[in-house]
């Protein structure tokens, strides 16, 4: 048995969850998952076994326990430094911690209207002009911090960090729902986490899961 342990949501649906996985993923350490099947009639009850939030993510480490994505990924950053959640240069871990705090409060219309759904095509669905104000300032995010920083390699600030795990549910949805943007920067940027190996890993298993929520399934 780990040290760590994750726990989750469906992998189908918990874009929250899916932002701490990843980081944890890139930090090389072992670690145990517990899913928690969302909106059933027992979930509370099994969320308050491991945080008094009642909401997934939940990090436990030890008798440590941290809640809520980006106080995971802080944490783990802290935890392992050699993994490089942050980028090591002030400016640009400045900007990733901006970029990802406005994903962590941002993008409300994107969220409502287009919820993560690995295991669906809905080419066409969601739009409207909030949705697309939203999807036009992630591109510019992704093309800006690309031009920027991305010279050492394929991510937001070269190397994978805790802001390509936060926008990697983004890119699911703009899957889902068929979003291409007109930008070669920003169309390369979603390949590339769209292929990553742990990516991959996690949409196949959404796309085993058993459950339907009906409440996700715009």
């Amino acid at each position: 048995m780990a040290d760590l342990t994750i726990v989750l949501g469906n992998k189908n649906y918990s874009s929250w969850s899916l932002r701490a996985w990843l980081a944890l993923r890139a930090t090389g350490l072992d670690f145990d998952e517990v899913l928690v099947p969302l909106d059933q009639p027992d979930t509370r009850a099994h969320l308050l076994q491991h945080s008094g939030a009642g909401r997934v993510p939940v990090l436990h480490h030890g008798d440590l326990t941290v809640w809520d994505s980006l106080a995971i990924c802080e944490y783990l950053a802290e935890l392992v430094p050699s993994a490089g959640l942050w980028p090591s240069a002030a400016a640009a871990r400045a900007v990733a911690r901006s970029v990802v705090a406005e994903m962590h409060a941002g993008f409300v219309a994107l969220r409502a209207r287009m919820p993560m759904n690995c295991r669906v095509d809905r080419g066409g669905v969601g739009s409207s002009p909030d949705v697309e104000r939203d999807i036009g300032r992630i591109v510019d995010i992704w093309r800006s911090t690309r031009a920027r920083f991305g010279e050492g390699g394929p991510f937001l600030f070269g190397g994978f960090t805790i802001a390509d795990a936060f926008y990697a549910p983004v890119i699911s949805r703009f899957v889902t729902y068929g979003v291409r943007p007109q930008d070669h920067a920003a169309v390369s940027y979603m390949d590339t986490i769209w292929q990553m190996p742990w990516v991959v890993e996690w949409v196949e298993a959404a796309k085993a899961e058993p459950w339907i929520l009906p409440v996700e399934e715009v």
